[in-house]
């Protein structure tokens, strides 16, 4: 009997090696879409698409907001800002739940670094993550390029 002991944190590297070569916009808006079997799976997916996504725009930071019923996800560049497709709430718990679980973040704040080992490298990313009553925020600062 084979015991399985997931990771989190393996997981999302796997994630973004899976999806590394993606259309991240296309994905990520099937992703949103569709809401899957398993919301864990999911949750990972669209993590690391978004990840991905902003480190090909040389992305400053993502950042993934709940504010009352509304979700949006944006990637400013130095010179742009990008919206993405949301995630239907239940994800967006998902997303949440998963960051928390990586880097065990329980306070309602938080600011911790994330490394991910990606191909033949890593890159360093600085999470912050807030709730308040009705508002729940999920920042990842990228480093400068």
């Amino acid at each position: 009997m084979e015991i399985h002991d997931p990771n989190a944190h393996l997981k999302l590297i796997e994630m973004c090696e899976c999806f590394m070569d993606t259309d991240y916009p296309s994905t990520i808006q099937k992703v949103a879409d569709s809401p899957g079997a398993d919301s864990s799976e999911e949750g990972f997916k669209y993590l690391a698409l978004a990840i991905l996504y902003g480190l090909t725009e040389k992305a400053v930071r993502l950042t993934l907001k709940k504010k009352q019923d509304k979700i949006t996800v944006t990637i400013k560049t130095d010179h742009d800002k990008i919206a993405l497709r949301a995630p239907h709430p239940a994800l967006f718990a998902e997303i949440i739940n998963i960051i928390r679980a990586i880097l065990h973040l329980e306070e309602d704040k938080g600011s911790l670094p994330l490394i991910l080992g990606l191909k033949n490298g890593q890159v360093e990313l600085q999470v912050k993550i807030e709730k308040q009553p009705g508002k729940e925020t999920l920042k990842i600062r990228y480093p400068e390029l």
